[in-house]
């Protein structure tokens, strides 16, 4: 009897030490950056996530204005992502996966046009001081419907504040 309570016991502590919620941990960012389809664009907008040890979700935001003399169409896109990402950053940096879906709406005179984004990217987290990072992100959209343009590229960088 005492060796099964011996390993009750034992399983319990391994699945308490296991199971143990490990600390979540937030951030939002700021940026802007540029949408490169079809021409070069400023894009601006923000993102807030929340995550674990190695698995973020965040929402986020971005909104890019037209171009009529270039045939470039307004773009906003609203997204949830997961991120998978190094547990710390190694040197400073950060580096993350990311991928997720949400809407978007594109607008170029009379064409509007709104419907489901998936997206695929990945950037890194710079530490600069304290709960301040430098973010850089790369995205690519897929536009679904009858978009202008698809896939859209994304680059920006941001000012990242972690609590």
């Amino acid at each position: 009897m005492t060796r099964v309570r011996t390993a009750i016991l034992g399983l319990v502590l391994a699945f308490g030490v296991v199971g143990a919620p490990s600390t979540a941990r937030a951030d939002i960012t700021g940026f802007i950056g540029a949408t490169m389809t079809p021409e070069n664009r400023l894009a601006s907008g923000f993102s807030v996530g929340m995550g674990l040890l190695v698995v973020a979700f965040e929402f986020e935001y971005s909104s890019t204005p037209e171009d009529l003399a270039a045939g470039a169409p307004s773009l906003r896109t609203g997204s949830g992502n997961v991120l998978l990402q190094t547990p710390i950053p190694v040197f400073g940096v950060q580096p993350y996966f990311t991928t997720g879906g949400g809407f978007y709406r594109e607008v170029l005179g009379a064409h509007e046009q709104t419907g489901f984004a998936p997206n695929i990217g990945g950037g890194v987290k710079i530490s600069l001081a304290g709960p301040l990072r430098l973010r850089v992100d790369y995205r690519i959209f897929t536009l679904g419907d009858d978009a202008l343009y698809s896939p859209t590229h994304r680059i920006y960088a941001g000012l990242n504040v972690a609590f």
